[in-house]
C-alpha cells in the first residue's frame, strides 16, 4: 500500500473523527485523520463542550455561589477577578485534552496530517497546506468535520464586543453586561456562566420560552432560578438592528425594544462545516436543513463515504459523535462489534443550575396521546441536598399509568448530569418506577431521589398522598 493510500480517511479530528479513526485502527486498518485547525478536538475541546463546562466551574468557584448561605458567611465574588484568571483552568484542561487526543493517535499508529481537505472523486482527497499540496486515497472515507456558528447577515462581527459561540472565548476582558442572543443550550450556558460573575445578563430569544425540548416545568424553573440570580429576558424578539457605538453596543430588537449592552454573544444556531470540500465531487450534497444527509449506519449517498457528528444534524452532542463515529467505522468495515448507537440518548445542559434529560417529557407524552403519570422528588426534602446548600433542584419521572414502565426522566439541580445515566438504565432495560423502590441507595445522596420520586408517582397513580404535618 503506498504511503498515500488508507483503508479509512477521515475528515476532521473532533470527538466523531477521534473514536472513529481508533475503532478502525484497533481492527488493524491503515488510518488517517485529516484536521483544517492546528490544533486537534474540534469545536467540543476549543471552543464548546470543554471549555464552556470548564468555565462553568470556574464561575462557580470565583463567585462562591456554592458556598451562599451554608456556613453563616456571605460569600461574594472575589475582587479583581481579571480574564487571566477567569480563563486559567479553561486552558489548562483544553490543552491537556488536545495532548491526551495525539496521544491517543499515537497510540494507534494513525497519521495526523494538518490542512484543508478537499475531495477530487468518491475515493481521493487533496490536502492543501504550508507545505503544498498532497493526495491521498481511502477505500472509506468518513466526514466527521463538525459545525460551526450562523452568523446573521447584516450583523458586524468584530470579536472584541459581538461574538459568535466559537469567538466568545477570545475576549480580552471581563465585560460589565452582555446581552444572549439565543435561549437554546448554548445561549443558556453562558448567560449563566456570566449571571453567576455578576454580570448584568439579558438573554433574548424568538420563541416563548427556554430550551423548549425540555419538559416545560424544568424549563420554567430554569427560567426563574435565573431570574432569581438577576437575569433579564426578552422572549418573542430578535434583533432588527445591531450598532455598534465603540464603547457600547445598541440592539433593536423587532418590538421596537432598545438594548444596550457592553458586549453581545449571538448564539442562535449552527451549521454543518463543509466550506471547500467540494462535496459534489463525491456525489454528496446537503439536505435542506444544511447537514450530510446519511442512513441508520451513518452511510452517505455515495456507499464509501460516511458521515458523523455536528455536521449531520440533531442531537449534535460530543456523546452521541463519538458514538456514531464507532458505528460508522464498525459498519463501513463489517466488524461485528458496534452495530447501534443507544436509543436512549441522555442530554446534559451545564447551565447554573444544570439540566439533564432522558426519554420522555409531559408534553411530548400528550402529542403521542401516551396515559402518564409523574412523580417527584425536591432536593429540599433530600438531606444531601441541605447538606450541599441545593434547595431549588427536582427529580421527575413520567412513567405509564397502565404498567408503570419508565418513560422519562428530567433533572434540574446538583449533578443532574451524573444522576441521570440511573433512570437512563432503567429506561433502556424497560424497567418500571417499582425498580427505584426495590433498590437501596446509598444515605446520604442525591440519587435516594429516585426512590422518593417513584413513591411520590405511586401515590399520585393511587390517589394516595401523604399530607404535610
Amino acid at each position: 500500500m503506498s504511503t498515500n493510500d488508507f483503508d479509512l480517511l477521515v475528515i476532521g479530528c473532533g470527538p466523531a473523527g477521534e473514536k472513529a479513526g481508533a475503532q478502525a485502527a484497533y481492527f488493524g486498518k491503515r488510518v488517517a485523520i485529516i484536521e483544517r485547525e492546528p490544533y486537534v478536538g474540534g469545536s467540543s475541546i476549543n471552543t464548546g463542550t470543554v471549555p464552556s463546562k470548564t468555565l462553568r466551574e470556574s464561575a462557580l468557584y470565583f463567585s462562591g455561589l456554592k458556598q451562599r448561605g451554608l456556613y453563616g458567611i456571605d460569600y461574594s465574588l472575589k475582587e479583581h477577578l481579571t480574564i487571566q484568571d477567569f480563563m486559567h483552568h479553561e486552558r489548562d484542561v483544553v490543552e491537556m485534552e488536545r495532548q491526551r487526543i495525539l496521544q491517543n493517535l499515537a497510540l494507534h499508529h494513525i497519521e495526523l496530517i494538518q490542512g484543508q481537505a478537499s475531495f477530487q472523486d468518491r475515493n481521493t482527497v487533496t490536502v492543501s497546506s504550508s507545505n503544498g499540496i498532497r493526495q491521498l486515497r481511502g477505500d472509506v472515507i468518513l466526514i466527521a468535520t463538525g459545525s460551526k456558528p450562523h452568523r446573521p447577515p447584516g450583523i458586524a462581527f468584530d470579536d472584541v464586543r459581538i461574538f459568535d459561540s466559537d469567538t466568545f472565548l477570545r475576549m480580552n476582558r471581563i465585560p460589565a453586561s452582555l446581552v444572549v442572543i439565543g435561549g437554546g443550550v448554548i445561549g443558556c450556558e453562558y448567560a449563566s456562566i456570566f449571571m453567576a460573575l455578576g454580570i448584568d445578563v439579558v438573554l433574548a430569544d424568538g420563541r416563548d420560552r427556554l430550551l423548549p425540548f425540555l419538559d416545560y416545568e424544568i424549563s420554567e424553573r430554569l427560567r426563574q432560578r435565573l431570574a432569581d440570580l438577576g437575569m433579564k429576558f426578552c422572549f418573542n424578539e430578535r434583533p432588527a438592528k445591531v450598532q455598534n457605538n465603540g464603547s457600547t453596543i445598541e440592539l433593536v430588537m423587532s418590538s421596537g425594544k432598545t438594548l444596550q449592552t457592553e458586549t453581545v454573544l449571538f448564539a442562535a444556531g449552527r451549521r454543518a462545516a463543509v466550506d471547500g470540500l467540494s462535496l459534489e465531487k463525491a456525489g454528496l450534497s446537503l439536505s435542506e436543513r444544511g447537514y450530510i444527509p446519511v442512513d441508520e449506519n451513518y452511510q452517505t449517498s455515495t456507499s464509501n463515504i460516511y458521515a458523523a457528528g455536528d455536521v449531520i444534524g440533531f442531537p449534535a452532542l460530543s456523546s452521541t459523535s463519538m458514538e456514531q463515529g464507532r458505528v460508522a467505522v464498525c459498519h463501513a468495515f463489517g466488524f461485528k462489534y458496534k452495530q447501534r448507537v443507544a436509543a436512549m440518548l441522555p442530554m446534559g445542559v451545564y447551565t447554573i443550575p444544570e439540566i439533564s434529560a432522558v426519554g420522555e417529557t409531559e408534553e411530548s407524552c400528550r402529542e403521542k396521546k401516551i396515559d402518564y403519570c409523574v412523580g417527584k422528588a425536591l432536593y429540599s426534602n433530600n438531606v444531601r441536598g441541605h447538606i450541599i446548600g441545593d434547595l431549588a433542584g427536582m427529580l421527575k419521572l413520567i412513567f405509564s399509568r397502565s404498567d408503570k414502565k419508565l418513560l422519562g426522566v428530567s433533572i434540574i439541580g446538583e449533578s443532574a448530569t451524573e444522576l441521570i445515566h440511573i433512570g437512563m438504565f432503567v429506561l433502556d432495560n424497560n424497567g418500571t418506577i417499582d425498580e427505584f423502590i426495590e433498590q437501596v441507595f446509598n444515605f446520604p445522596t442525591l440519587s435516594e431521589a429516585y426512590k422518593y420520586a417513584a413513591y411520590d408517582g405511586l401515590g399520585n397513580l393511587t390517589g394516595h398522598k401523604l399530607r404535610a404535618g
